[in-house]
């Protein structure tokens, strides 16, 4: 299981009521997206983040350009989005793009970009990490908990 080994901190053992921080989400596979995007609002709410911005977008080929949009006027950024396998190479060409493409923001701008992409070989796998009733995962709040705990790492390296 892909679970396997990540941190016991919970979101509710932070302090982020200072942050600011958006969510961009995708819109296919909408019973897995409404999952993930209510396991980043309460994992938002446990760590009593201060303001919240949430954005849609079509896919999760476009969550790259709406993080990078944001990215400078939040504390951290969270993407959401589900591809799962077909029959052809679309595939690999979308999780290339956004992996890499999310990647690039954070690195460009220093912000934080919490990942919560599901890349799946099939509808299923994606339905047991999406924080539903009988999933195994709920990787919305593990992508918010990840983001806002390295964005609070940030805030205290200032110096």
């Amino acid at each position: 299981m892909s679970g396997h080994g990540a941190p016991t901190i919970q979101a509710s053992d932070l302090d982020a009521s200072q942050l600011r921080v958006a969510v961009v989400a995708a819109s296919w596979h909408t019973t897995i997206m409404d999952g993930l995007v209510a396991g980043a609002r309460r994992a938002l709410q446990e760590s009593r983040v201060g303001s919240v911005v949430e954005v849609r977008v079509p896919g999760s080929f476009e969550l790259p350009v709406a993080a990078r949009r944001l990215a400078d006027s939040v504390d951290a950024v969270v993407a959401l989005g589900v591809v799962v396998r077909g029959g052809t190479p679309h595939f690999d060409y979308v999780c290339s793009a956004a992996t890499t493409g999310l990647t690039e923001v954070s690195v460009a701008t220093g912000t934080p970009v919490g990942f919560g992409v599901l890349t799946c070989d099939t509808e299923q796998q994606g339905l047991d990490r999406a924080g539903l009733e009988g999933s195994s995962e709920d990787k919305g709040y593990e992508a918010v908990h990840a983001a806002v705990s390295t964005a609070l790492t940030l805030r205290a390296l200032e110096i």
